[in-house]
């Protein structure tokens, strides 16, 4: 007999302002292959069967993202004025939101960077189907597939060994409760909810990602994202 699956739930920080890309607005409302860039976001997470609770937790002076809903509508997602000053601290603010709205603290949620725009239900599916039934949960990564150098005042002082590194990636899927148990926990020092886990002793499950799930952060990275969107509208199911 096949185990139940549990319901899912999706948290989506998207309080950040972008600082890095070159834009005049926050990234995530940047348009991107005709749509803004959130949106490609969202429509991937609600492709995914199963999904429950979806927030989008924006900075409580957000005035962009309601109407950004009212012209390009997302049933599946509520927004959420629980954003802070840190990713962490969104993040949080969304699994508080979640007990708030009575999610069992065994439930999975599933943590995504809005600028991860490139997402695929495939690769979300992928993740539910390696994590679900873990004890831990775990997260989208890559082998790191170049040579790695450290460093100092900018020049190599040693070549690592990188047979073990990974690039971690997002979604990330945890229990609700254990996650925000982690992340109430020092959260200001956490880089991804992964680390919050490791912090209390626990060890994510690697789950192979794409190489082509990146964050678009940095100018150069909007050219490459619009050339992979355009590309799937051309050839359905490539780089899916």
């Amino acid at each position: 007999m096949s185990q139940e699956r549990p319901r899912f739930h999706v948290v989506i920080p998207c309080a950040g302002t972008g600082s890095r890309a070159g834009v005049d607005i926050p990234k995530q409302y940047a348009l991107l292959a005709g749509l803004p860039m959130v949106m490609h976001t969202l429509k991937a997470f609600a492709e995914v069967p199963g999904l429950g609770q979806a927030l989008l937790v924006v900075s409580p002076q957000d005035r962009m993202m309601a109407d950004l809903l009212a012209k390009h509508p997302q049933p599946a997602f509520s927004l959420v004025p629980r954003g802070g000053a840190t990713r962490a601290q969104s993040v949080l603010g969304g699994l508080q939101q979640l007990e708030a709205l009575g999610v069992d603290p065994q439930d999975w949620v599933l943590v995504h960077d809005a600028a991860r725009c490139l997402i695929t239900p495939r690769l979300i599916q992928a993740l539910l189907d390696a994590c679900f039934a873990d004890e831990v949960g775990g997260l989208l990564a890559l082998p790191l597939p170049d040579t790695l150098k450290s460093s100092s005042q900018g020049r190599v002082v040693q070549t690592l060994n990188r047979s073990d590194k990974w690039l971690a990636q997002t979604p990330q899927m945890f229990r609700l409760g254990a996650l925000a148990q982690a992340l109430t926990t020092g959260h200001e020092l956490l880089t991804d909810e992964a680390s919050a886990m490791e912090a209390q002793g626990m060890s994510p499950l690697l789950v192979e990602g794409a190489s082509f799930n990146f964050k678009v952060t940095y100018p150069q990275d909007w050219a490459l994202a619009e050339a992979v969107l355009n590309d799937r509208k051309l050839r359905p199911g490539v780089l899916s």
